[in-house]
């Protein structure tokens, strides 16, 4: 399955076209870093990214990634929740803020999101986001993580005020094995 149109690719095509020079940006799952490092290259040395996680493992992976490609200056790690994402960032002050929910990719698959922090953070998220800011949601289910999680966060983001948030979910239909979905939220319509 050529990796352009996994959902990794289409988080990225829709946070290239909405995240400027200068701004911040949160990572909101920071894993292996791959999001944090694009994140970083989006918003030049002009701007910052926050990237939460709470496994070191995954810090460390990041900062390594980071520094290899020379944007650790453009990023601040954060072991903590991404349910906490309020107490480092002003409402209002977030262009972009990107989600992968499951587990730490070639990682523990019995340490994963779960549904009531990940609702939380999605609404703090909105909280965060700038008028005309936008959220990427990439939701890999399945396997330990199980159902739960997608079915309560899809519920949750189709209640969102149609007058404050544009939603979109896509889903790859004709992938075997539980394939991610890839969710884009723009705050405004």
């Amino acid at each position: 399955m050529p990796s352009q149109f996994g959902a990794v690719h289409l988080a990225h095509e829709f946070l290239a076209a909405h995240v400027a020079y200068g701004d911040l940006c949160i990572d909101a799952t920071a894993g292996r870093g791959n999001d944090t490092a694009f994140l970083c290259e989006l918003v030049g040395d002009g701007g910052r990214v926050l990237a939460f996680d709470i496994q070191q493992e995954a810090i460390d992976s990041t900062k390594a990634l980071l520094e290899q490609r020379g944007l650790a200056d453009r990023a601040a790690l954060i072991l903590d929740s991404h349910e906490n994402v309020l107490g480092y960032a002003e409402e209002k002050s977030v262009s972009a803020m990107v989600f992968n929910f499951g587990w730490l990719p070639g990682g523990n698959h019995k340490i994963n999101t779960n549904k009531n922090s990940s609702i939380a953070a999605i609404d703090a998220g909105l909280r965060l986001l700038k008028d005309n800011g936008v959220m990427s949601l990439s939701i890999y289910y399945g396997r330990d993580t199980g159902t739960d999680e997608r079915d309560a966060i899809l519920e949750h983001i189709a209640s969102l005020s149609v007058k404050d948030y544009t939603v979109i979910v896509s889903e790859f239909v004709n992938r075997p094995n539980c394939p991610p979905i890839s969710v884009r939220i723009y705050k405004g319509r």
